[in-house]
């Protein structure tokens, strides 16, 4: 039987190439009525590796500029909660999280520098993991749970349906990523417009990001990871600003429903009660995370142990890993960036994930990049 290869048609160069051909167009008609910059703000973390892998800011005009946003679940975990992790390792209780978390920096250390001082810590691929390793084990062992909501259903659904072992509890820090977004959004800005998450979006469906439009009046495109997915969220974008309108475009109806997966938001809904939460050199953000309901309060790893850190550090003097998540800076505004910070020895938390804006820049020449685009007129590729 032939396999079909649904990737290949969203990474065709010809197309991509007749689609930078249109944005350059409008860009220049946008420009003649005073667009000297439009600037576009991603929320995900695939969005950027996409973006800066393929090159596709070497490809656009000057006016138009993409900048990454809160699309990195690690990056915006608090120091406080990774240091509740090590301090529970170091007290014997093994601590199992995801490859990501493993090394971000905590105030003092990471997991992984912790466990090569005899902390118990091991790397899992999910929940599940979690769960048989608990089955097999017999000691006490906590789950890191980390993520946005693509992470979270299974997490919610497991508990839910009562699959734990009592030999396993969970360290929450959970994220929401739509009050992140209206927070921004909330606060001074220039931004133009907004390309929502596609992992995310799958979860809680195209129509949860429909108030960027109607509330704030900026275009707004649910996208795909493919380069040409990026292109035509940015092609509708700014075809929306020359008509003078905003609304919500779904570009990757291939994945994302309107009204997302209902099996998954009744899991989270069910088991999860929505908290305001901090996020890592930011602040408290009104409702945007998740903690255990009462009924299953004795999965609570912080309640179980009564584990509490006094003393934190977010961010080291320097770091502008808080301004890279909220759009205000790109990882070379950062004087460690390539310099002390490197992703084999990460100061702050952006360089870290494969997810991080920072991580992603210093691997794949994001900040080449960005100087090929000021410097190269890219019209007719």
């Amino acid at each position: 039987m032939k396999q079909i290869n649904l990737v290949k048609p969203f990474q065709n160069r010809n197309v991509s190439r007749a689609i930078v051909k249109k944005i350059h167009d409008i860009a220049k008609k946008l420009l003649k009525k005073g667009f000297s910059e439009i600037k576009i703000m991603h929320v995900c973390g695939t969005h950027e590796h996409t973006i800066t892998y393929y090159g596709l800011r070497s490809l656009l005009p000057n006016n138009v500029n993409v900048i990454a946003g809160p699309g990195c679940p690690v990056c915006i975990v608090p120091a406080r909660e990774i240091d509740e992790a090590i301090k529970l390792s170091k007290e014997g209780i093994m601590i199992l999280t995801y490859g990501d978390m493993y090394r971000v920096p905590g105030s003092y250390e990471s997991l992984a520098q912790a466990r090569a001082k005899g902390g118990k810590v091991n790397i899992v691929y999910g929940f599940l993991d979690a769960i048989k390793i608990a089955k097999k084990k017999r000691e006490d062992i906590v789950f890191f749970g980390v993520g946005f909501e693509t992470t979270a259903p299974i997490t919610a659904a497991l508990i839910f349906n009562k699959k734990i072992p009592d030999n396993l509890s969970i360290l929450m820090s959970y994220r929401i990523t739509v009050p992140a977004v209206r927070y921004i959004l909330n606060n001074p800005h220039n931004l133009n417009g907004i390309i929502c998450p596609g992992h995310v979006s799958a979860i809680i469906g195209a129509g949860a990001w429909e108030f960027i439009s109607k509330e704030y009046g900026l275009p707004a495109v649910v996208a795909g990871f493919e380069p040409i997915d990026v292109l035509l969220a940015i092609l509708s974008i700014l075809k929306q600003i020359y008509n003078g309108n905003a609304e919500l475009v779904n570009e990757y109806k291939r994945v994302v429903k309107w009204d997302g997966n209902k099996i998954a938001k009744k899991y989270l809904d069910k088991t999860f009660r929505i908290v305001d939460r901090d996020w890592r050199g930011i602040g408290i953000i009104p409702n945007s995370g998740w903690l255990l309901r009462d009924e299953f309060e004795h999965l609570d790893a912080r309640e179980k142990y009564q584990v509490k850190v006094d003393k934190w550090i977010d961010i080291k003097g320097g770091c502008l890993c808080a301004d890279v998540v909220l759009g205000k800076a790109v990882p070379t505004d950062c004087p460690y960036f390539g310099k002390s910070c490197t992703p084999q020895h990460p100061i702050g938390a952006c360089m870290v994930s494969s997810e991080g804006t920072c991580s992603i820049w210093y691997k794949y020449g994001g900040a080449m990049i960005q100087k090929i685009k000021k410097s190269v007129n890219t019209e007719g590729i």
